[in-house]
């Protein structure tokens, strides 16, 4: 995997309700390893590197800035044997990933949400409740780092995967996605092709480890 990193230094207008979202410098977080896909070991030091070296910045200027990696925490939902796979609408707010399937809630974090999270698992279960209807009980866990630098959109974000399993499949989508359901790992397979990239990993993971 090639890490030089890319300093553009195209100049890009911040609007004055240009969200601040977390990020850390790219460097930082590679220093030690770098990796292609889904790294399940030290999960807890990288998040330490996250707390310790989190900065706020507008997220026009990061979505073209490789010196960082804005920092997504992605979160499967799993039922007995099922996962939920969803669509996102044409208008998905990340034009890079419209109408592609996914396994991932998640999205930004921003300086305000922070305020009143104590953790990553916290803002990531108050993610889920927006991007999701379900009133269940559920547990959460972590999995690993999703690094992919084989996309524009991969090399500019890190994933921290994480695994919900809830106790009921009364589960479905809001206004921000086009359409859920609830597959088996076999089901998956046909939709994979039309996935986005880090479901894609996410997937690969599941159909070689039990969860």
């Amino acid at each position: 995997m090639n890490n030089t990193q890319t300093n553009t230094n195209k100049q890009i207008p911040i609007t004055t309700h240009d969200e601040e979202i977390l990020v850390v410098k790219t460097d930082i977080l590679l220093a030690r390893h770098t990796w292609q896909g889904l790294h399940t070991a030290d999960m807890q030091n990288y998040l330490d590197l996250v707390t310790k070296h989190q900065e706020f910045l507008p997220r026009s200027l990061m979505e073209q800035d490789q010196r960082y990696k804005q920092i997504i925490p992605y979160i499967i939902f799993n039922y007995d044997d099922s996962y939920f796979m969803m669509q996102r609408k044409a208008s998905a707010s990340e034009q890079r990933l419209k109408n592609k399937y996914t396994l991932g809630i998640g999205g930004h974090m921003r300086r305000e949400d922070m305020l009143n999270a104590t953790s990553v698992f916290d803002w990531a279960k108050r993610e889920f409740h927006e991007e999701v209807a379900y009133s269940e009980d559920f547990t959460i866990k972590p999995i690993g780092i999703i690094n992919d630098d084989s996309t524009e959109v991969g090399k500019v974000h890190l994933g921290l995967l994480l695994l919900i399993q809830g106790n009921s499949d009364k589960i479905a989508v809001k206004s921000e996605l086009k359409s859920g359901t609830l597959l088996s790992v076999e089901d998956m397979k046909n939709y994979y092709d039309q996935m986005e990239t880090w479901s894609q990993i996410a997937f690969e993971f599941l159909t070689s480890n039990s969860l």
